[in-house]
Formats: structure tokens, C-alpha cells, sequence
């Protein structure tokens, strides 16, 4: 489960908001550079992909530009993942992708968020993780928000909006998402 107590609350105007900031910065100077190279320039990709997240990914580890994320430091990746471009990845809450994970063009993976109430949205950011488990497909445009964790071997239909957990072995669509059906192999 990818809760599992690990939300955080980040104050607005306190020192962990202005941490928040930096790392910002930090990734868009990093993604602006990720963001001029291309599918040719596999090995550089990874480097600067490494840079960002702080940690050396596999030679396995392929992502198409452009990319774009809020840290990268909150971001851990596995072997043999493939992430598509134009991918959004809002990792102040905690990105786990394990191994052979295909992430699809326009996938937005959003670990942070507000409060609802409008005297309070500006007040503080909280974060929650999103755990991807091995072997998943989150198809084109899908949206998988904070708190959720994607079982092993399961697929997330195209323009799908994840907001609670999915079953290993499953297939899930809609908006919300919801099981479609089972995969058996």
C-alpha cells in the first residue's frame, strides 16, 4: 500500500517550503537540459535522469523527452522502465517504480496536492506516495494521484484517473478508474 503514513505536510512560508522551492528549481534547470535532447541521446538521458533524482539508474532505464517533474529527488525507478514523453511526475510525496514498468506518453503522476477548503489551500502542500509495482502499463493520459499504490502486472487504461489502489493482475479504466476485468497471463 503506498500510504502506509508516509503523507507530508509542507507549510507555506517555513523552512521545508523553501527546500520545496529549491528542489524546484534544481529539476527545471535539470529537465530544461533533459528537455533539448532526443530519443538519440539515450545514454545522456539517463545521466542527467540520474543527476535528477539524485541516484544512477540502469542502463535498461530508457525515457523519451520532454520530461518534467518538481524534485526528481522523491523519484526511485527500477530496471527496464520505459517512460514515454511529455510525462509529468510530481514527486514530493515519493515515486516508487519497480522493475519492467511502461509509463505512456502524457501519463501525470501527482503525489502533492492542497486543501480543499479555500481559506487553507495556500496555507500548506501535502504530499502522498504513489508505488508502481513491477511490470505495470499506465497507458497515454492517465492520471494517478497521490496515496495509490498500482499492483503487480496490472494496466491502466488510456485517459483513466487513478484515485484509489488497483489490484495486482487487473485492468482498471475510467474516472474515476475502476476494474474493467482481470488479466490472466
Amino acid at each position: 500500500m503506498a500510504d502506509e503514513g508516509r503523507t507530508r505536510i509542507i507549510p507555506s512560508g517555513m523552512p521545508q517550503s523553501a527546500a520545496m522551492l529549491a528542489d524546484v528549481k534544481r529539476a527545471m534547470a535539470t529537465t530544461a537540459s533533459l528537455n533539448r535532447l532526443t530519443f538519440n541521446d539515450a545514454a545522456e538521458v539517463r545521466t542527467l535522469f540520474s543527476e535528477l533524482i539524485g541516484k544512477k539508474v540502469d542502463d535498461s532505464f530508457l525515457l523519451i523527452p520532454p520530461f518534467y517533474t518538481t524534485g526528481g529527488s522523491d523519484i526511485r525507478v527500477g530496471r527496464n522502465v520505459f517512460i514515454n514523453q511529455n510525462c509529468t511526475f510530481y514527486d514530493l510525496g515519493g515515486l516508487d517504480i519497480a522493475d519492467d514498468v511502461m509509463i505512456g506518453p502524457n501519463v501525470s503522476l501527482i503525489t502533492s496536492g492542497h486543501p480543499l477548503e479555500p481559506s487553507r489551500r495556500r496555507a500548506f502542500t501535502t504530499a502522498k506516495p504513489i508505488v508502481i509495482e513491477r511490470n505495470v502499463w499506465i497507458a497515454a493520459g492517465a492520471t494517478v494521484i497521490g496515496g495509490v499504490t498500482v499492483g503487480e502486472n496490472s494496466v491502466v487504461a488510456a485517459g483513466s484517473v487513478v484515485t484509489r489502489n488497483v489490484p495486482p493482475n487487473t485492468l482498471v479504466g475510467g474516472n474515476p478508474a475502476n476494474v474493467i476485468r482481470s488479466i490472466a497471463e
